[in-house]
């Protein structure tokens, strides 16, 4: 058996290979779902399982928007925490309630929260007082600041800091890194720790009901176009249920209160008058 990469499916090829940190690699579909604050499905996107779930955000948000009105808050998990995504937000009027996230990189080197932006120059102070200046911008919108090669050579801290042989230290950051800062801020507003508190009461129960009550751990049907129509009739039957589910709680208490006047009961909430 040959040892490369299968990429595409040979049974369905709209699906995606997918891969996520310690999950096995497999051909599937992300379904990229939003609910309200009572648990009812607004929208849902199905895409292959190699579709990033940041990119999705814009698109679920306007989705709502024009269909179920504008929201106040949007809580997403760590997965939609991009600066474009909160941007997006932030120029909509909508508050993020986005979880914390661990930094990236190395853990043996002096980690980048420990070197000071100034603002007003654009540039970064290392814990010694040096500067990195801005040197060029990617294509993905990431600044890029480098240290001076000649003062860096006679740091100190050298190893502690970078393990680059030219002996420079290199920091990016992306250009709209102030709104991903005002995300992090709002993380700590009470409020919004309500809001994010809840979104496992919320979504993450409607894809647990998806999952063990609606057979939606696989799909049944091959292409994107089924498999986008089977979420959407099952969410469907899953707002249904909840509704009825509400329903019937509020008519059977309505019917309840009327036996109770009829029968001239004073306590209609007593247990003995109930079991009478």
């Amino acid at each position: 058996m040959s040892q490369r990469e299968i990429r595409v499916s040979t049974t369905d090829s709209e699906a995606g290979l997918f891969h996520k940190s310690e999950k096995e690699r497999c051909f599937a579909y992300s379904l990229h779902t939003v609910c309200d604050d009572h648990g009812f499905v607004l929208a849902t996107e199905v895409t292959p399982g190699n579709v990033h779930d940041s990119v999705m955000l814009k698109s679920l948000v306007e989705n709502v928007i024009e269909n179920h009105g504008k929201p106040t808050h949007v809580a997403a998990d760590a997965g939609y925490k991009t600066p474009y995504n909160c941007r997006y937000l932030s120029q909509s009027n909508i508050l993020p309630a986005m979880p914390y996230t661990r930094p990236k990189g190395s853990f043996d080197l002096i980690p980048v929260k420990w070197f000071i932006y100034d603002e007003y120059h654009d540039c970064y102070i290392c814990p010694q007082n040096q500067v990195l200046q801005l040197g060029t911008i990617d294509r993905e919108g990431y600044r890029i600041y480098r240290s001076d090669k000649a003062v860096c050579r006679d740091c100190p801290r050298l190893r502690e800091c970078t393990q680059s042989k030219q002996n420079q230290r290199v920091i990016t950051r992306h250009i709209w890194k102030e709104y991903l800062d005002e995300a992090e801020h709002l993380r700590h507003v009470s409020d919004i720790k309500m809001i994010y508190k809840a979104r496992k009461e919320t979504i993450e129960r409607v894809f647990a009901d998806g999952k063990e009550k609606h057979a939606m751990r696989y799909t049944h049907y091959r292409g994107l176009g089924k498999v986008q129509n089977e979420a959407l009739l099952s969410f469907t039957c899953m707002n249904l249920k909840k509704l009825i589910g509400i329903m019937s709680k509020t008519s059977g208490l309505f019917l309840k209160k009327r036996l109770f006047t009829a029968l001239n009961c004073e306590n209609p909430t007593s247990r003995s008058h109930i079991a009478a």
